[in-house]
């Protein structure tokens, strides 16, 4: 499982083994250890910011579950839906994830999904949530996105360009495809594009602007837009680089996701700014970090069953002693 990465304009060569160790007969993948890097750093990123959005600290571990279950499932079911030939005549291999096989976009809609069944079961603000999410699906994104390097896959089509890559496996895939299947004209000969990187440094840029953006953000739901809009426009770009995406008769089903998602994300930010100018403002359209529950929620103070600040004595017994004295001195 050895394959020798290549550089030729900048003469660099690595060679590289998709397993980092074994276990036994268990073999680790680099891609593993790559994607569960991402996912522990961008844990560290929503636990480090959770007071910075309003969110209880203690209970981001409880949403992230339920964010992480249905992110993995919805990414498998979005692939398999899109790839349902090499499936239908052996519908157990659908649960052989270790064979390969995640759809992004279906991780995203599968993670919103379990956020907000884990934010509803555990009494947390949606929005700010997705806030954070946002950050961290930058982090991790960024970091799995080496996972592609390590498997040489995920490439684009030729380039000139200095930093064109190239390697036994890339020289093979190209062979066995036809430029119809790949979407473009390909010569195995000369290096392609590692989108994987350009998607990684998208990734990287987007964090540094949002942690600015998210000091001056206007209204919760913000900084999840900015993420939906900055990934979208750089998945339309990018995808076009691709030569294994998935398709929808001629077109790039990720080019055209991310299109839909940087079209949404701009005009719903329109649509917030304007009501924020306006007298028609929601009650939900602003920032509940600034609120006094969210500041006490942050803080881990807020008695959820109660509905209260938690205090030595609890809001249901306090209520009790005034209806029984008759007044509250």
């Amino acid at each position: 499982m050895t394959d020798l990465i290549s550089f030729p304009g900048l003469g660099l060569q690595f060679e590289i083994n998709r397993v980092a160790f074994s276990i036994g007969s268990i073999e680790i993948y680099w891609y593993a250890i790559l994607i569960a890097t991402g996912f522990l750093l961008a844990m560290l990123f929503a636990f480090k910011n959770a007071k910075r959005f309003g969110i209880d600290g203690d209970r981001i571990v409880d949403v992230i579950f339920f964010a992480m279950i249905f992110g993995i499932i919805g990414a498998r079911l979005y692939y398999v839906a899109f790839q349902w030939d090499m499936y239908k005549d052996n519908l157990a291999e659908i649960l052989n994830i270790r064979g390969g096989g995640l759809g992004f976009y279906g991780g995203i809609i599968g993670g919103v999904l379990g956020l907000i069944i884990g934010c509803k079961l555990r009494g947390q603000k949606i929005l700010p949530f997705l806030d954070i999410a946002g950050g961290a699906v930058l982090i991790g994104q960024g970091i799995g996105r080496w996972g592609n390097f390590v498997n040489s896959e995920a490439f684009g089509c030729n380039t000139n360009l200095p930093w064109g890559m190239t390697s036994p496996k890339i020289v093979s895939y190209i062979e066995r495809h036809s430029d119809e299947v790949m979407g473009a004209v390909m010569d195995p000969s000369v290096p392609v594009h590692p989108t994987f990187f350009y998607e990684s440094l998208w990734c990287a840029i987007g964090l540094l602007v949002f942690w600015y953006v998210a000091k001056n953000r206007k209204f919760d739901g913000q900084m999840f837009l900015f993420y939906l809009g900055w990934n979208g426009f750089g998945r339309m770009l990018i995808e076009g680089l691709r030569t294994d995406s998935l398709m929808i008769g001629p077109f790039r089903i990720s080019q055209l996701l991310g299109a839909l998602m940087f079209i949404f994300a701009v005009c719903a930010f329109g649509v917030a700014m304007k009501f924020l100018k306006s007298e028609l403002k929601p009650e939900w359209l602003g920032i509940f970090a600034e609120t006094e529950k969210g500041k006490l929620v942050a803080e881990g103070k807020w008695d959820y069953k109660n509905n209260c600040e938690k205090a030595e004595i609890s809001c249901e017994k306090a209520e009790a002693e005034v209806n029984e004295d008759g007044n509250d001195n």
